[in-house]
C-alpha cells in the first residue's frame, strides 16, 4: 500500500470533500482560539472524539451529528478564512493536486454572518494558499429553508467563474426526499449553474433518478443505484459521475448491504466512478486512503487507479485548461 501511496502523491484529487467535515485536531484547536475558547481543557484523543464519527454509527442522521461541533468553529469570518486555508495547506502536504471543497454558506451565519460574508471570506482563505482548489456551495436538505438554498443558489450564480463552481444538495436525504428540491435546482438551471446532488446514499435509486431528472451533472454517492440495474445502465450510457465514498457508505450504512462490490460493479458496468473522502475528520480518512481501499478490495492495479484520477480530472467543475494541467499531472 505504502508503494502506491508514494506513487501517488502529488497527484490526489477529491471531489467530494466537506470543509467542515474535514477539520483536523491541530485546526480544531486554532480555529476554537480565534473564537475566543481554547481547547485547553480537552485532549488531542477527546478533540478528536468530537469530530469523528467512531466505528459505532448507526446510520446517517447519527453520522451528521458529527457536525454540530466542527460547525461551531467557524462562525466568524476570520475562523471561515483561516478554516479553508488550514485545509488546502493540509491538503498540499498530503499529496493533493486538486480538490472541490463544499460547504453550505448557511451553516456558517450562525453567530450573524450573512452568506454572502461567508463566500467572500471562503474566498479569502482559498487565496491565502497556493493550493489549487475549487468552491462547491451546499444547499441544505430540511424545512423552512427554501429561502436560504435559493439565496445560495443565488450566490453561486453571481460568483460562477471565480473559484466557486458549482452547488449541490446536502443533508438528510432520507429524511428529506430529492424531489423536494426541485425548485432549488431549477433556478440553478436558469443561472448556469452546474449542480451535483447527495443522492443513493440513505435513500435509494429513486433519489439517483430525481437527481437526474432536475439536472445533476454528477451524483454524490449513488452507490444504491445498484439496486436498479437500468438505472446503472443509464448512469453508464451517460456517463455520469459517481462521488463514491467507501469508508462513509459503510459507516451510513449506505454499503451495509452492498459491500464494496456495488463498486465494483459499478465499474463493471462502465459507470464514471470516481472516488472520493466525503469527510475527513467526520471518517477519519482521506482520498488517498479511499483509493488503496477500493484498489486492495477489487484487486485493481496501478493503471486501474490512475484511470479513477482521471476520471475524477473529467468529471471536476475547473475549466479545460486547468483539466489539461491535472491530466498531464496525474499521468505523470
Amino acid at each position: 500500500m505504502s508503494a502506491s501511496l508514494e506513487r501517488l502523491h502529488g497527484r490526489l484529487i477529491d471531489l467530494h470533500l466537506h470543509s467542515d467535515g474535514s477539520i483536523s485536531v491541530p485546526s480544531a484547536r486554532h480555529l476554537s482560539a480565534l473564537g475566543g475558547k481554547p481547547l485547553d481543557a480537552l485532549s488531542d484523543a477527546e478533540v478528536f472524539d468530537r469530530i469523528s464519527v467512531g466505528d459505532s454509527c448507526e446510520d446517517l442522521n447519527e453520522y451528521l451529528d458529527k457536525f454540530v461541533f466542527p460547525l461551531s468553529l467557524i462562525q466568524t469570518r476570520e475562523q471561515v478564512a483561516e478554516h479553508i486555508r488550514l485545509l488546502e495547506d493540509e491538503l498540499k502536504e498530503r499529496g493533493y493536486a486538486y480538490a472541490e471543497l463544499r460547504f453550505a454558506p448557511q451553516s456558517f451565519c450562525e453567530r450573524g454572518l450573512t452568506q454572502r460574508e461567508v463566500v467572500e471570506a471562503a474566498l479569502e482563505g482559498l487565496r491565502a494558499s497556493d493550493f489549487e482548489a475549487r468552491l462547491v456551495l451546499c444547499c441544505m436538505r430540511g424545512t423552512d429553508n427554501l429561502a436560504a438554498n435559493l439565496q445560495t443558489i443565488e450566490l453561486a450564480g453571481e460568483y460562477l467563474g471565480s473559484e466557486i463552481v458549482a452547488a449541490d444538495l446536502a443533508g438528510a436525504e432520507a429524511l428529506f426526499p430529492t424531489a423536494d428540491f426541485a425548485p432549488v435546482f431549477a433556478r440553478a438551471r436558469e443561472l448556469g449553474v452546474p449542480f451535483t446532488i447527495h443522492a443513493g446514499e440513505a435513500d435509494g435509486p429513486q433519489s439517483v433518478r430525481d437527481a437526474l431528472a432536475m439536472g445533476a451533472t454528477r451524483i454524490g454517492h449513488g452507490v444504491r443505484a445498484t439496486e436498479d440495474p437500468a438505472l446503472v445502465r443509464e448512469l453508464a450510457e451517460r456517463q455520469v459521475p459517481l462521488e463514491v465514498c467507501y469508508t462513509s457508505e459503510l459507516q451510513t450504512g449506505a454499503l451495509d448491504r452492498l459491500g464494496v462490490h456495488a463498486i465494483g460493479a459499478l465499474l463493471e458496468a462502465g459507470c464514471k466512478v470516481v472516488v472520493c473522502s466525503d469527510n475527513n475528520s467526520v471518517s477519519n480518512t482521506w482520498v488517498g486512503r479511499e483509493l488503496m481501499l477500493v484498489a486492495d478490495a477489487l484487486g485493481l492495479g496501478d493503471a486501474e487507479v490512475t484511470q479513477l484520477l482521471l476520471n475524477a480530472v473529467d468529471a471536476s467543475f475547473a475549466d479545460e485548461a486547468a483539466k489539461a494541467h491535472l491530466r498531464a499531472v496525474v499521468a505523470g
